[in-house]
């Protein structure tokens, strides 16, 4: 029973475009819609409605069919012709069962899709709602970019998606259109990493905006592609089917098109978490959104090109994870904050805690409901390791500033902002406070 499911997904990721149902469409007489989107981690994060559910999905161009994960006992979204099936995403783990649902409602804006396909995650355990610091009920990709021209700009945080028949191209300053592959509903660009010691290796990488990496290469000595020297082991996300490590460390650069970034940072994955593709055939890696988001890009998938522009964060340095904590959101937790200064005076810091519950208690104490955030990984020889800090810890503050006042990205930033710099993160274990400190060091030295 189990094989006969796989091969029926697999089955409807090879149905072809005529056997579709209708797709997206736009308002009549309109050229194009205009989306709002948040920028987390690296991640386009765009507002979705799902049959009158309002909802938000990762825009994930290296997904097939909408997925819908993370639902709690409150939420109440109807889906229609359900049947279980089993599917298999990136991660060393098992196949989990799921839903596929025939003829959903969606709607972007103003664009819908009234009979749509979409997978439902039964596993509890598939939540990034925890290590994004918002909830993200779903991702989704390859039907938005086969219905529409897709704009993706990441300098203003917006998509445009515009009617392909209608949709012009100009000639403009500063901008190059390259071929883009699609196979099996996905999207590929050819292009050249500069490796250390060898000569330029041309590889053809997967486009995925669903990865906040910047390039994954698949270790492949013979041709020019081996792991550099300098590298170290670390935990390079999670996929459907579980966590997924290799090894990080940094060529000379990368080149798309006639655009190329010096000293990129670089993952090789372990094949064992690509073990639910059948076939990676002649891939040779993936560039994720921290590459992506140094451009604003149109998709085309019909015609087969993508337009490239850099953008203002084309010069930015890569961010390597130099404290070496993973975070996460763990639930809420009570704190109790003077409102008074040393006169008695009540006092308004105008900074309303993020996602707060307050109470007010009559001897000038603020009692709040903020977010937990735990340490949710640490990797071995990192200098947070070293100063002793460990899983489980819960994070009070980071060089003074209470931390549940900002968001959790904003917290990873402060634990990682430059080589060379003092950290000092008060933390609680086990109902103590404790003060660890440590120095954010180098991950390469200079050659």
């Amino acid at each position: 029973m189990l094989r006969k499911n796989i091969i029926f997904f697999a089955l409807l990721l090879l149905m072809p475009f005529f056997v579709l149902a209708q797709g997206y469409q736009l308002p009549k007489g309109e050229k194009f819609q205009k989306i709002k989107f948040e920028l987390i981690n690296n991640l386009i994060i765009i507002p979705v409605e799902i049959n009158g559910t309002e909802l938000t999905f990762i825009l994930d161009s290296g997904v097939s069919k909408p997925i819908l994960f993370n639902l709690s006992e409150s939420d109440s979204i109807p889906i229609n012709n359900v049947s279980e099936i089993t599917i298999r995403g990136l991660g060393g783990g098992e196949p989990m069962k799921a839903l596929s649902s025939k003829n959903n409602a969606f709607k972007l804006g103003e664009a819908r899709n009234y009979s749509q396909d979409l997978y439902v995650v039964l596993d509890r355990g598939i939540n990034f709602s925890t290590s994004l610091g918002i909830p993200v009920h779903g991702i989704m990709g390859y039907d938005l970019f086969r219905d529409f021209v897709v704009e993706v700009n990441y300098s203003s945080q917006k998509l445009k998606l515009y009617d392909p028949k209608k949709y012009k191209y100009r000639d403009r300053r500063k901008t190059q259109t390259i071929p883009l592959t699609i196979e099996k509903r996905k999207a590929y660009v050819e292009g050249t990493v500069l490796m250390k010691d060898t000569a330029n290796v041309p590889v053809k990488l997967l486009v995925d905006t669903g990865s906040s990496d910047a390039l994954w290469l698949f270790p492949a000595p013979e041709k020019g592609l081996e792991i550099p020297e300098k590298n170290y082991e670390d935990h390079l996300g999670r996929g459907l089917s579980g966590d997924i490590f290799g090894k990080r460390s940094k060529i000379n650069g990368v080149r798309i098109g006639d655009f190329e970034l010096d000293e990129a940072k670089v993952a090789f994955p372990y094949r064992e978490s690509f073990q639910g593709i059948d076939s990676l055939g002649d891939r040779n890696g993936s560039l994720g959104g921290e590459v992506l988001k140094r451009f604003n890009m149109v998709f085309d998938y019909g015609r087969g090109l993508v337009t490239l522009k850099k953008n203002g964060n084309f010069k930015d340095p890569f961010q390597y994870n130099l404290a070496g904590i993973d975070l996460q959101h763990n639930g809420l937790r009570y704190i109790a904050e003077s409102i008074a200064d040393v006169n008695g005076i009540v006092k308004d810091d105008g900074n309303d805690t993020f996602g707060n519950v307050q109470i007010l208690l009559e001897n000038k104490t603020r009692l709040s409901l903020v977010p937990e955030i735990v340490v949710s990984g640490i990797r071995a020889g990192s200098p947070a390791a070293e100063a002793g800090l460990q899983e489980g810890d819960v994070i009070l503050a980071v060089n003074g500033r209470k931390v549940h006042k900002y968001k959790l990205q904003e917290i990873l930033k402060m634990l990682n902002e430059k080589e060379g710099k003092r950290v000092r993160v008060l933390i609680e274990r086990y109902n103590r406070d404790l003060m660890f400190t440590f120095v954010l060091k180098k991950m390469f030295d200079d050659d």
